[in-house]
Formats: structure tokens, C-alpha cells, sequence
């Protein structure tokens, strides 16, 4: 697989598992689970955000093996990683929590 090719495909992965806990109810959209209010609570969504974070980590640690060696990575970058998954799940946080429900 091509540098590039594995790149976007990371980043696609990530930005949709990202936003995977906000858009439905199910925990890790598989399993369905009760709410008291009919709805995840927000502590739920981002435990799954950290699950998932470790899993696009994976997937980039596997694809970065396949095409070679695989660098040593510091604190700093996953500081930085993580935040930018924050920010890649910022759209479905606005979509789930800010925007107002059409009457």
C-alpha cells in the first residue's frame, strides 16, 4: 500500500470514529443498552471516544508497519493525536448537543 493511500485512509477512519458515538445510541454502535433518559449520557460517548482513539492508533500503527519500519513516537505525539480526535468529533458534538431540534 501506497504512503499517501494509507495516510487518507487513516484519517478517513478517524474522522468517522470520531464522530461514531454522537450520531446513535448504541454503545460502540453495536450493542443496545438502556438510558435512563432514553439517551447515551455524554460520559458514555466519551469513554467510547477514548476506546476508539486506541483503535484508529492501531489501525495507523499496523498500516505504518506494513509499509515499514514503524517510528518511535513520544508523549508529544499522542498529546497532539489525541487532541486532534477531539477536534475531528467536534461536528457530531455540535450536531448531537448545540443544534436546535427543528419544530
Amino acid at each position: 500500500m501506497d504512503v499517501n493511500v494509507a495516510s487518507w485512509l487513516v484519517i478517513a477512519v478517524a474522522i468517522a470514529l470520531a464522530n461514531l458515538p454522537f450520531f446513535n445510541d448504541k454503545v460502540l454502535a453495536l450493542v443496545p443498552a438502556r438510558w435512563s433518559n432514553e439517551a447515551k449520557p455524554l460520559y458514555v460517548r466519551l469513554a467510547e471516544m477514548i476506546g476508539l482513539y486506541f483503535v484508529v492508533g492501531a489501525i495507523g500503527m499496523a498500516l505504518e508497519a506494513q509499509i515499514g519500519t514503524r517510528f518511535p513516537q513520544t508523549w508529544e505525539f499522542y498529546a497532539i493525536s489525541a487532541c486532534l480526535f477531539l477536534v475531528l468529533g467536534f461536528p457530531g458534538f455540535i450536531v448531537r448537543y448545540l443544534r436546535r431540534p427543528r419544530d
